[in-house]
Formats: C-alpha cells, structure tokens, sequence
C-alpha cells in the first residue's frame, strides 16, 4: 500500500465482539441463505508451460496451490480490465 493505514490495528486485536457496534451491519438470518445463490465460474483444464522455479515454488506452499495460482492469474486480469476498460 503506498498510504499508512489510520487504522489502530492494535486497539481492535484486543477488542471483544461484545464491544463491537454491528447495528449498521444486519445479522444474516435464515432468510438470507434460503436465498442466497451461489455462482463459482467452471473451470477448464488446460496445459501450460511454466517455468520450472515457478512451478516448484507454487507446489512447495502446498496443497491448492493451482487454486492460488488461479486467483493471483484473476487478481491481475481484473487489475488490467479496471485500467483498460
């Protein structure tokens, strides 16, 4: 980030949930979820060619690692549709 955060992180670590104000936020309740809709875009298998160092790195972080490859490759498609629209 290139602006300091005015955050006080530490004040809210040490915060309790019973001190926390959600009365602009309403609690979910069941008739939420009874219509909540969930939409994962499909996947498509593909072959690419990464480099080697690459691979191993991603695959090293463990398990999903293509998952997190996928979101770092969405992070940035979405990055260059907001610049170039």
């Amino acid at each position: 980030m290139s602006k300091k955060s005015g955050t006080d992180w530490n004040r809210l670590a040490k915060m309790k949930d019973a001190d926390i104000d959600f009365s602009d936020i309403p609690e979910l309740d069941d008739a939420f979820f009874e219509q909540a809709e969930l939409h994962v875009p499909p996947k498509q298998a593909v072959t690419m060619r990464l480099d080697a160092d690459v691979l191993e790195w991603f695959r090293q972080q463990g398990k999903g690692y293509q998952t997190r490859i996928n979101r770092l490759l969405r992070a940035y498609m979405q990055t260059q549709q907001r610049r170039h629209p």
